[in-house]
C-alpha cells in the first residue's frame, strides 16, 4: 500500500511538470504579462517577473503618474535567443483620456527559470528610456481660452492672468495680524472681503491647507502686491481664466455664457510626458503635444448697449433692471441689474411683478383687434370708476379727463378707461393679445433660464378689469415686457438668441397680430413721449413706449416702468419700490441717451 502511494504522488508531481501538459512558454508569459499590465492589475503582472517588488513599485507609479482609462499592447515580435531565453517587441498605447494616446516600441527579455518562464524584470520594460530609481510625470498643457465675443466682435470674456492670494495659517505666525494686513490691502478691490471672512474662512479650511483668500485680476495683483508679497503664511498662484471687462459686468449674462462655452473656449489640452528623478526633478522629454487654441465663440449681446444699460442702472438706490431686444434678430442685445436687484437674484430673466399700465400696449391692441374700439373711440376717462359694483378703480391721484379718444386714454395711462374697456371682453381676448407679443410664450434659450409672465384667462369681471391696466393676476419679468416691445416694433414676436449657433426651443410660435391693429398701438406708444406721461425721452428720438406704475403687496408702495422701443432697439425698465414711474423713465432716458 505505501509503494502504490508513492507512485500516485511521483505521477501527479510529474503531470505538473508538463508530462501530459506543457508549461506555458515565451510568447505565452508574454501575452499574459501584457494582459494583466493592460487590466491594472500591477500585482498580477510584477508577481510574472523575476523582481516581483522593484517591478509592482515601478509599475505603481507609471499608471499612478499617467492615470489611463486604457492601455493597448501589440507583441511585433518574439526573438529566441537560445532555448532558455527570448526577447519580446512591444508596442504600448496607454489611452490618457480627452483624445490623448501615448505609444511606442519597448523591448524586455522572458527568461526560463527551472521550470517556469518569466518576465526579466528592468525598469526599461515599461519605457525603454525610463531608468533605475526614476519615474515619468505627466504635465498637461492648457491653450489660452479664446474669448468670447459681443455681435460686433467685441470682447466681452477675455483671457486674462488671474492670481490667486492663498494664506496657511500655520506658516503665518501672528494669524491676527496677517487676516489684518491682508483685509486692509484687499477691502478697498473686493468690499465683501474683511478680516472677519478672512478668519471665519482660515479657521473651516483643513489644517496645513492653503484657504483662497482673493482671486485678483493681474493689475489689481501688482497694485497691492507690495503690501502683502512678504507677509508670513501667504501664497500666490496664478492661471488664466476669461474675465469680464469689470467684476459685475454682465453678471445676469455673462457668468451663464461662460459655463455653456466653456468647453468650446478652452481649445484642445495638449500635454508632455518626462522622466523624473526620485526627488521630482525632470530628466528627460519623451512625449509632448502641443495644444490647439480654441475659436471665439460669438454672441447675440451687444457690449456697447450692455454698457448703456449698465450705466442707466448704477445710480439708482432701489432695485433696478434694464433688458433689451433687437427685434429685427431677437437677439438679446443686453440685461443689466444695478447691485441692489443683483442681491436679490436673476430678476430681470425670472422675476415676475405685476406690470403695471405698460399693459394698456396688450389692451389696446385686443381692443383695437377685436372691434370693441379705435385708437380715435371716444371714452369716458373719470377719476375713478366701480366695476360691477365691487371695485372702485382709480387713476393715478383720481386725475380725471372727460370723454376722449382711446389714443389720449392711452397717452395719459388713464385706468378707468381701460378697466371698463375690458368688462365686455371675453375672458381670454387679453391671454391671446399678450400671447402674439410673446408674454406668456416659454423659451429654452440656451444658457439662460427665463421667464416671460402670465396673462390667465379671467371670467372675473373684476379680475379682467383690473388683468387690463397691469394689475389683477398679470404678471410679467423685464425680459418678458422687453419682449412686448420687439413684438409690436417688428409686428410679430422674435425668437430671443443668446449664443450663435445654439438655437432657442420655443413652445409655441403665436400668430402675429395684424398691422391694422398694431400700427394704432405704435402710434399711441408714440404719444406717451409726445404729450403724454414719458416727455423725458422727446429729445432722444423716435422713442415709442408705456410707462407702468404697479402696486404690490397691501398696495401702499408702487414699482415704477417704461416699456418701449427706438428703431432696431426694444427694451423694458423696471424700479422696484420706484413708487411712479418716473424713476424708470428716466433710467430709460440715461439709456437711450448714451446707446448707440
Amino acid at each position: 500500500m505505501r509503494l502504490l502511494a508513492m507512485i500516485t504522488v511521483v505521477l501527479v508531481t510529474v503531470s505538473g511538470c508538463g508530462l501530459f501538459a506543457s508549461e506555458p512558454g515565451a510568447p505565452e508569459i508574454t501575452n499574459d504579462f501584457l494582459a494583466k499590465l493592460a487590466s491594472g492589475d500591477v500585482q498580477g503582472a510584477a508577481g510574472m517577473t523575476d523582481n516581483p517588488n522593484d517591478a509592482k513599485e515601478t509599475l505603481e507609479k507609471f499608471r499612478g503618474a499617467l492615470k489611463p482609462e486604457s492601455l493597448t499592447s501589440k507583441v511585433d515580435q518574439i526573438r529566441k535567443n537560445g532555448e532558455t531565453a527570448s526577447e519580446a517587441s512591444v508596442t504600448l498605447d496607454w489611452d490618457l483620456g480627452k483624445n490623448r494616446h501615448w505609444t511606442y516600441p519597448t523591448k524586455f527579455d522572458v527568461r526560463q527559470e527551472g521550470d517556469t518562464w518569466k518576465v526579466h524584470w528592468q525598469t526599461s520594460v515599461a519605457h525603454p528610456k525610463l531608468a533605475p530609481q526614476q519615474s515619468v510625470q505627466l504635465t498637461e498643457l492648457k491653450p489660452d481660452p479664446a474669448p468670447v465675443l459681443d455681435r460686433d466682435g467685441t470682447p466681452l470674456l477675455a483671457p486674462e492672468r488671474v492670481v490667486s492670494v492663498l494664506l496657511v495659517a500655520k506658516e503665518a505666525g501672528d494669524v491676527g495680524a496677517v487676516t489684518k494686513a491682508l483685509a486692509d490691502a484687499l477691502n478697498p478691490l473686493d468690499k465683501a472681503i474683511s478680516q472677519q471672512t478672512i478668519t471665519d474662512g482660515v479657521a473651516k479650511t483643513p489644517e496645513g491647507q492653503a484657504y483662497q483668500v482673493a482671486a485678483l485680476r493681474d493689475p489689481d495683483y501688482q497694485a497691492v502686491k507690495p503690501k502683502i508679497y512678504e507677509l508670513p503664511g501667504v501664497r500666490f498662484s496664478s492661471q488664466t481664466s476669461l474675465l469680464a471687462p469689470s467684476r459685475n459686468f454682465g453678471s445676469q449674462v455673462l457668468p451663464a455664457v461662460r459655463k455653456l462655452v466653456e468647453n468650446e473656449v478652452a481649445g484642445g489640452a495638449g500635454f508632455r510626458i518626462t522622466t523624473v528623478d526620485a526627488q521630482g526633478a525632470e530628466i528627460e522629454e519623451l512625449h509632448s503635444k502641443a495644444p490647439e487654441p480654441a475659436k471665439a465663440v460669438n454672441t447675440a449681446l451687444s457690449r456697447a448697449v450692455q454698457t448703456a444699460a449698465e450705466d442707466a442702472v448704477e445710480p439708482v438706490q432701489q432695485p433696478t433692471i434694464l433688458v433689451a431686444i433687437q427685434p429685427s434678430t431677437g437677439d438679446i442685445l443686453a440685461v443689466a441689474q444695478n447691485d441692489p436687484a443683483d442681491a436679490q437674484g436673476a430678476l430681470a430673466l425670472t422675476g415676475r411683478f405685476p406690470p403695471g399700465s405698460t399693459m394698456k400696449a396688450v389692451s389696446a391692441l385686443a381692443a383695437i383687434q377685436s372691434g370693441k374700439a379705435t385708437a380715435d373711440t371716444p371714452l369716458p376717462c373719470p377719476g375713478k370708476t366701480t366695476i360691477d359694483g365691487r371695485r372702485i378703480v382709480p387713476n393715478s391721484s383720481e386725475f380725471e379727463k372727460g370723454t376722449i379718444p382711446l389714443r389720449s386714454a392711452f397717452a395719459f395711462s388713464c385706468n378707468t378707461t381701460f378697466a371698463q374697456l375690458a368688462v365686455d371682453m371675453p375672458a381670454d381676448l387679453l391671454t391671446n393679445s399678450a400671447l402674439s407679443l410673446g408674454l406668456g410664450v416659454d423659451f429654452d434659450i440656451a444658457g439662460l433660464t427665463t421667464i416671460t409672465g402670465s396673462v390667465p384667462p379671467a371670467t372675473d369681471v373684476v379680475e379682467r378689469a383690473e388683468d387690463a391696466f397691469g394689475q389683477g393676476k398679470v404678471l410679467a419679468s423685464p425680459f418678458g415686457m422687453a419682449l412686448v416691445g420687439a413684438s409690436i416694433a417688428k409686428g410679430s414676436m422674435p425668437v430671443p438668441q443668446l449664443v450663435r449657433g445654439r438655437e432657442t426651443k420655443v413652445d409655441k410660435q403665436p400668430a402675429a397680430p395684424p398691422a391694422a391693429a398694431l400700427d394704432p398701438v405704435r402710434q399711441m406708444m408714440r404719444e406717451v413721449v409726445d404729450y403724454g406721461t414719458a416727455p423725458q425721452l422727446k429729445p432722444y428720438g423716435d422713442v415709442r413706449g408705456k410707462t407702468g406704475t404697479a402696486q404690490f403687496g397691501d398696495g401702499v408702495h408702487s414699482h415704477g416702468w417704461f416699456m418701449g422701443y427706438r428703431g432696431d432697439i426694444a427694451f423694458a425698465t423696471l424700479v422696484l419700490s420706484g413708487e411712479t414711474s418716473t424713476p424708470a423713465v428716466e433710467v430709460a432716458a440715461r439709456f437711450l441717451k448714451a446707446v448707440p
